[in-house]
């Protein structure tokens, strides 16, 4: 599934340009898929991800699971594969685990009407996690590919939602 036309970000100052995400069933509930289009959305408006010796960008960047597996791979803008990394999950699924709990507290915070500070002590949970993830996801990939905090939260995001879908 194509998440943004070229066109649309080549003027930021991006190393991805489209992210494609494999086609399935829609996310378990519409504030898991407003997560996610957010994700692509702030993705694709700013990020740094620099492969170790690949030219430079701009990059398409298939994300999928596979066999327990994350598959990140990188094409060029003409979507001729460059270079696929995998990462095993494992050390990752504590923080999905508990990133989905955090996700169906605050929807269900939300639709209950409660009060705001529950909604903000339920944020901030979340986004610990998420600092938690990109320190990982940054770990993880160091001397194969260079992204910055943000970047590397917004991808933990993606990572969470493809394995909802699973």
């Amino acid at each position: 599934m194509s998440e943004a036309p070229l066109a649309e970000t080549a003027l930021s100052l991006c190393d991805i340009v489209r992210i494609e995400l494999p086609e399935q069933a829609p996310l378990p509930s519409a504030f898991a898929e407003a997560d996610r289009q957010q994700a692509v959305a702030d993705l694709l408006a700013g990020n740094r991800f620099a492969p170790a010796g690949l030219p430079p960008g701009p990059y398409v960047l298939h994300l999928a699971l596979r066999e327990g597996r994350l598959l990140l791979d990188v094409r060029d803008a003409g979507d001729a594969p460059l270079h696929a990394y995998l990462l095993a999950l494992g050390p990752f699924r504590r923080l999905i685990k508990d990133y989905q709990m955090v996700i169906d507290g605050h929807e269900q915070a939300v639709t209950e009407g409660a009060a705001e500070a529950r909604i903000q002590a339920i944020d901030m949970g979340r986004r610990g996690l998420h600092n938690e993830a990109a320190e990982l996801l940054q770990e993880r990939l160091q001397g194969r590919v260079t992204l910055d905090f943000e970047t590397a939260r917004r991808l933990f995001t993606l990572v969470c939602a493809l394995h909802q879908r699973i």
